[in-house]
């Protein structure tokens, strides 16, 4: 008698498919302003990830691209933020970008480290400017952006030591770029968010400074691909179930294991002593329900949590606030978390 069970990926598209018939189409619950860049991604020539190589998908257009043509075609000027920005030696691993605010003080100003998002494959300096600019601003902070070593050219967990190595150096170099390594916040989108919060881990692990605060935006907390956010995102753009299965396959060649601690955020149990989170998800993003299960299991450890979804919206919306409202909004709350963060770690 033959083996009729599906395969996993075989089995996950039949729970997606199910749960389309019952939700209805993802995508038909997009804000018209996010559903405009997702179109113009589209006319762009964009394709779906898994039908890419890791160096075609680093190079065909992203977010920012489909903005800019969308400020193009309505003959907008995007404003000046007032945000000066420089490239930063730090290693022969990793590459930086510090972010400069308008008004700043002579030194001692709050700082944030910054890892930008891609699923630990893609993504860059370039392709998160929006994001580190928009936190600069709306913070006052410096902000410190970090170009982390990618699979599948480099192993697992080369980001990892890439992002500690990022802390410690801006833990020496704060007072020469006018910071307080005392106000010092993490943050990060999906991988970087993963990151992030790997820092605060190895940073009270270390029992020298430690961020004030954890901004994650929509984090990669987990490796269970049977979660109702992934059963309702199937064919969710830009990135959907078959997106976040080729970028696990160009992590783990052999697929994730059950019992990785960097990447299965949500299952630990030594979450406790952590500065508070202000986490961030998108309804339409296979990585809700770990988010929402990573904010749970915060809270079971003590650690104070602010978790918002924002409705309409997909993975990768938090930089595209010049044309997206709900980024605008998204990145207004972490802001505002931020400078309170900032503000109770200076008394």
């Amino acid at each position: 008698m033959t083996d009729s069970t599906p395969p996993p990926g075989d089995l996950q598209d039949s729970i997606g498919r199910l749960a389309e018939l019952i939700g209805g189409d993802p995508l038909a619950g997009l804000d018209a302003d996010m559903k405009a860049v997702l179109d113009m991604l589209a006319q762009l020539g964009a394709r779906p990830l898994d039908q890419l190589t890791p160096h075609a998908a680093r190079n065909q257009p992203k977010m920012p691209d489909a903005v800019a043509a969308l400020m193009a075609v309505a003959g907008t000027v995007p404003p000046d933020d007032g945000v000066a920005s420089e490239d930063v030696p730090m290693s022969d691993n990793v590459s930086a970008r510090l972010y400069r605010p308008p008004e700043l003080l002579p030194r001692l100003n709050p700082l944030i480290l910054y890892f930008h998002g891609g699923g630990f494959v893609t993504g860059d300096l370039d392709s998160h400017d929006a994001s580190a600019r928009a936190l600069a601003r709306r913070s006052g902070a410096i902000v410190l952006s970090v170009g982390y070593r990618l699979a599948p050219e480099h192993a697992w967990p080369a980001a990892h030591e890439d992002a500690w190595t990022a802390w410690l150096w801006l833990g020496d170099q704060a007072h020469r770029l006018g910071g307080d390594p005392r106000r010092v916040a993490v943050a990060g989108e999906d991988a970087g968010a993963n990151l992030a919060l790997h820092v605060a881990l190895r940073a009270r692990d270390a029992r020298g400074h430690r961020p004030v605060h954890q901004g994650l935006i929509h984090p990669m907390a987990g490796t269970d691909l049977t979660t109702p956010s992934y059963g309702e995102t199937l064919r969710a753009l830009p990135i959907g179930v078959p997106a976040m299965r080729w970028r696990l396959r160009q992590i783990f060649a052999d697929g994730p294991p059950d019992n990785e601690p960097l990447l299965n955020l949500a299952r630990r149990a030594d979450l406790a002593g952590l500065a508070p989170a202000t986490i961030i998800l998108a309804r339409i993003d296979p990585l809700r329900s770990e988010g929402e299960a990573l904010a749970a299991a915060l809270q079971r450890a003590g650690v104070p949590v602010t978790c918002a979804i924002y409705e309409g919206v997909t993975q990768g919306f938090f930089g595209t606030g010049l044309i997206v409202n709900k980024a605008l909004f998204a990145q207004a709350d972490l802001a505002d978390a931020l400078v309170r963060a900032f503000a109770a770690s200076a008394r």
